[in-house]
């Protein structure tokens, strides 16, 4: 017997068969004596149009009527997987994020888990119910609903399982485990048997979507093993797990491709001290984050004025404009500009630490493909470029065939 945490992403839930599929996976679990709690996200597409339908009526919607709003696709699966679960013989109740003991702090579509009670979870596995738990929210002190940003079911279930010492966390999605990039875009694309918490988290923040980024760090902080595999087959999956040595043997683990991006560029900055730490401070503030920076010092302008590039989501887009505009008279830039046009193309692998060139081979590989480089970020196991997004994953092809196959 044991106690299992098992996440079913939006394609694991899309419709009714795929809840009475998940359902009998559940149930299969729960007659050989485990205890199950059981993580859904919204039905695929759902999230997507609850935000198409308010920006119909506002562009730039209140952030707390959002996850007001957002929070309801996740309440319609719980309910549903536990009717699924009833029709099937087995005892099974819904719980909101809130109601699983899930406080978060205040900060609406993008709150972080504060801690984790799950007094009631415990209560209704010891009377023998399979717990169903909305992912993606919680809920404040002070009972706000919160949401935890896109993804953020993946949290819900390691937070869960590290709260209550479960024995195994199971992410279920509709790819059989983490490959080496995205096997619907590079058909020669191969699954990973394992990958470190380091490599997964990179993955995940350069665009893989397999997994959430912060789902990743919390298992690695907490130590929470966990198994990513599919919900549509019995196939094992990739296990994430601390990095040991046989992993440093591969170079490049992954390539991921986020087309997910936009870009800022400030022009006509004062080049004096302090003045990226106010532009940069202010998009802070407004809980913005920011990827990639690059300064270029403009020669020849009397006083001396610089330019600065920044990447950001495209959710983030209209919300930095708004702030940058508002604080332009402050700090004395020229104009801004902005696009929507590129993509981050990155390979990632503990093993870059130890090998060199892997940098001059990235470059040729793009190269070749006739594909301009416009910023560059690197750190010990990853190099990331950004580059037009229309060239995306003609790049991504190029690079996996030059550092995997």
């Amino acid at each position: 017997m044991a106690l299992i945490v098992q996440k079913y992403g939006g394609t694991s839930v899309a419709n009714t068969d795929r809840i009475k599929n998940v359902a009998a996976r559940v149930a299969k679990y729960h007659a050989q004596g485990d205890k199950v709690v059981v993580v859904v996200s919204a039905m695929s597409g759902v999230t997507d149009n609850l935000i198409k339908l308010a920006k119909e009526i506002m562009p730039l919607p209140s952030e707390r009527e959002m996850d007001m709003l957002l929070a309801t696709g996740e309440q319609q699966t719980i309910a549903l997987t536990a009717i699924a679960l009833h029709t099937l013989g087995v005892p099974a109740v819904s719980m909101t994020g809130a109601q699983a003991g899930i406080v978060t702090d205040g900060i609406h579509t993008k709150a972080k888990i504060h801690n984790i009670t799950p007094k009631q979870v415990h209560e209704k596995l010891d009377a023998g119910n399979v717990v169903i738990v909305a992912g993606f929210q919680g809920e404040t002190s002070d009972g706000q609903i919160t949401t935890l940003g896109r993804g953020g079911s993946d949290l819900t279930a390691i937070a869960l399982a590290a709260a209550i010492k479960a024995d195994l966390c199971q992410i279920y999605t509709d790819v059989d485990g983490v490959y080496t990039t995205d096997p619907r875009i590079v058909p020669t694309a191969k699954k990973l048997q394992e990958i470190s918490y380091e490599e997964m988290l990179e993955l995940a923040s350069l665009g893989a979507k397999v997994m959430q980024s912060r789902s990743v760090e919390f298992a690695m902080k907490f130590g929470v093993v966990f198994e990513v595999r599919s919900s549509l087959n019995d196939n094992p999956g990739t296990i994430v797990k601390e990095e040991t040595k046989s992993m440093e043997g591969v170079v490049v683990r992954g390539v991921a491709l986020d087309k997910n991006q936009s870009k800022i560029t400030i022009i006509g900055v004062p080049d004096k001290p302090g003045m990226a730490a106010s532009l940069f401070k202010t998009l802070g503030d407004a809980n913005v984050n920011v990827d990639m920076i690059v300064q270029n010092i403009s020669h020849g302008s009397n006083p001396p004025t610089t330019d600065i590039s920044f990447t950001l989501d495209k959710a983030d887009l209209l919300k930095s404009r708004k702030v940058l505009d508002g604080v332009k008279k402050t700090i004395g830039f020229r104009e801004l500009t902005s696009s929507e046009t590129s993509a981050k193309l990155s390979i990632v692998g503990v093993g870059m630490k130890n090998h060199t060139g892997v940098a001059g081979k990235l470059f040729q590989a793009l190269a070749k493909e006739g594909v301009n480089i416009d910023m560059i970020s690197t750190s010990e196991i990853k190099i990331s470029v950004v580059i037009d997004l229309a060239k995306g994953e003609a790049a991504m092809k190029a690079v996996h065939a030059a550092f995997i196959g």
